[in-house]
């Protein structure tokens, strides 16, 4: 009897212990790990002007999952690859929330965005209509000639000012051509002249809005707070919005007005849009309309102009690169000839660039945040309900483990590789991943190598100043996007 009381006592006591072992490891799913917060600040405090690189050396001390508390928020920062992969990939519907700006909600424009709705019916149906209207590739086909002919512009513009003997401010000059294809795309009208900075209201108003989102918002760290608007930045972005929702205002009456007349019918996406509204006035009514308009004018114009200049700027910082890309342009296209879509895949140097551009200048180095509408398990770890989640493209770009030098400017790390940018090597995600990733790639990766390849085909490029190109000035200025901190301004000379 002894014996079996023994026996049953060690089975049981053997369960309890599997119970509590259990138990244990169910406690043992912790937070990542990362600084202690300050009271009521948190960790607000180590993220300094440029949050990237803050964030990146953060992640050296505690690794590629990292926990901060900014402020109220509870923040997690992805700083390597195959945690970005493991985020934006395999658990990319988990992570699919929008952690939404104060400055964002100004005019209900998060409500309609694209680019900051949640994931939801509506969602899904403004985004396809996007993607086929948009950035289809027969769309993007069908719409060369306009990008051929906004590029050709820019050369006259660069050609004008070389005649001249005045500097070519890179980022300015890129950005109106942006601005003028995207705006022919959806208006059928030129919003900038590219030989004129007397109509600056549009330039100034898109550019307020991008301002005034990437600065720090204390509404973003204590939600308590968004009823007071303490830094006024939600008004100021208010105003922005309806100046150029007015200004769209404008355009749909008039294009309405065109159609009751009877007008001939345009081809661009205005007109597609209005039609679509016609026939589905509940789902996509004004509001929708005019946020889709912001997010194409915004994405499409900020990213690719920074893009540009970056390129530019570390081409003139390494002249041998610049002497390279003429090279093989005058080659493969011709020196001083046009360049067209159809030759940017014979171009292979100059890909390169561009992707050793986006490596280390990706248009937005925290992706736009995101957020988990419950628990989350992500490697050992427990990601809360409601938590913010950053991916820190920028650290990934320049990780140590993966990249060769990484804090040097090489275009031919490239040669050999065939890597890509479309979301699907995480080393080089400049654009995101996943089913947020940013929805106006494909018109970027047509028209940063026809924009970039033009100039370089078409003149020859000095810094406005007399300092040594190695010494140009290459300072960031943290935002939702990356710009570069001071214009790069360059004299040009003919081929």
């Amino acid at each position: 009897m002894h014996y079996y009381t023994l026996v049953f006592g060690s089975i049981l006591a053997l369960a309890l212990l599997y119970i509590l072992a259990k138990l244990s490891s169910k406690g043992t799913k912790k937070l990542a790990p990362g600084p202690s917060p300050w009271p009521i600040i948190g960790n607000i405090h180590l993220l300094g002007a440029k949050p990237n690189v803050s964030l990146a050396n953060l992640a050296k001390i505690y690794g590629p999952i990292m926990s901060l508390k900014l402020g109220q928020m509870t923040t997690f920062v992805i700083s390597s690859s195959s945690m970005a992969k493991q985020v934006l990939k395999y658990q990319d519907q988990d992570f699919s929330g929008r952690i939404v700006p104060g400055a964002i909600r100004a005019h209900k424009y998060s409500k309609f965005s694209i680019l900051w709705s949640p994931i939801c019916p509506e969602w899904r149906t403004h985004r396809k209509i996007m993607k086929t209207y948009i950035i289809s590739s027969n769309k993007l086909d069908a719409n060369q000639h306009l990008r051929s002919q906004k590029v050709k512009e820019l050369i006259a513009y660069c050609a004008k000012c070389c005649q001249e003997g005045e500097a070519v401010d890179v980022g300015q000059a890129a950005f109106k051509t942006n601005l003028n294809l995207v705006s022919n795309i959806i208006f059928s009208k030129d919003l900038a002249d590219p030989f004129s900075d007397l109509n600056v209201e549009l330039k100034d108003i898109i550019w307020g809005i991008m301002a005034e989102i990437g600065k720090p918002n204390l509404v973003d760290f204590y939600p308590i707070l968004e009823k007071f608007d303490l830094q006024g930045i939600r008004r100021r972005t208010t105003i922005h919005i309806d100046k150029l929702f007015k200004i769209f205002d404008g355009w749909i009456n008039e294009r309405l007005e065109e159609k009751r007349k009877g007008s001939t019918e345009k081809s661009d996406y205005l007109e597609t849009i209005l039609n679509i509204s016609e026939e589905n006035p509940k789902e996509i009514d004004h509001n929708y309309i005019k946020s889709a308009f912001l997010d194409l004018i915004v994405g499409a114009t900020d990213t690719t102009t920074n893009t540009v200049e970056w390129a530019m700027a570390e081409i003139l910082k390494q002249p041998e690169i610049m002497k390279k890309a003429q090279a093989e342009l005058a080659e493969i296209i011709g020196k001083g000839k046009s360049i067209e879509e159809a030759d940017i895949s014979r171009l292979l140097y100059l890909q390169c660039i561009i992707k050793e551009t986006l490596r280390m200048h990706p248009p937005a180095p925290l992706i736009l945040p995101r957020s988990v509408h419950q628990n989350v398990e992500l490697c050992d770890y427990i990601i809360p309900k409601g938590s913010q989640v950053l991916v820190n493209v920028w650290a990934i770009g320049r990780d140590i483990t993966f990249w060769e030098d990484p804090l040097v400017f090489k275009p031919e790390r490239f040669w050999s590789s065939d890597m890509d940018m479309r979301g699907q090597d995480f080393n080089l995600i400049p654009f995101g991943a996943g089913r947020r990733m940013c929805p106006g790639y494909p018109l970027a990766l047509r028209m940063i190598p026809t924009i970039l390849g033009s100039l370089l085909n078409s003149f020859n490029w000095k810094l406005e100043t007399d300092i040594e190109s190695k010494y140009l000035d290459m300072e960031e200025k943290f935002g939702l996007t990356l710009a570069k901190a001071h214009p790069l301004r360059a004299i040009l000379s003919p081929l």
